[in-house]
């Protein structure tokens, strides 16, 4: 097996996932990074920075600008933490308005994407992943 092979294809794979996630949100005035963050925040309610970028295996730089541009889009509130330093991360009654609609165009996408492929291979492919990911963790 040649791992250059596995890597290579693996990378195209994910820059083509992400390409078509920004094309079907860039309507809603979203990209697949922001989508990501408000996702996660809708789940977990509220997060630092840092766990963010933990959670979602971003460096800090990028994390930044995009907080920084779900906060002008009115999108992400910055809220004290337990020490000064620390600010979590919210989600604001906008977002938490327009999620519904941001998560069923993703949805549609996802479908969209998946409709060739069986589900008994969609389940192989997501033990895999988990399985992968959990090694790496």
């Amino acid at each position: 097996m040649n791992s250059h092979e596995l890597f290579h294809t693996l990378h195209q794979l994910s820059r083509h996932l992400t390409n078509t996630l920004n094309e079907a949100l860039k309507p809603l005035g979203l990209y697949g990074s922001q989508w990501s963050v408000i996702f996660v925040l809708k789940t977990k309610v509220s997060l630092s920075q840092k766990e963010l970028c933990d959670y979602l295996f971003v460096e800090a730089p990028p994390m930044t600008r995009t907080i920084q541009r779900l906060v002008k889009q009115g999108y992400v509130r910055q809220v004290p933490g337990k020490d000064k330093r620390e600010k979590l991360i919210q989600l604001t009654d906008v977002a938490l308005k327009m999620f519904p609609e941001w998560e069923r165009r993703v949805f549609e996408t996802n479908q969209s994407i998946l409709k060739h492929f069986p589900e008994t291979s969609q389940e192989e492919l997501l033990n895999l992943q988990k399985s992968w990911l959990q090694q790496l963790l």
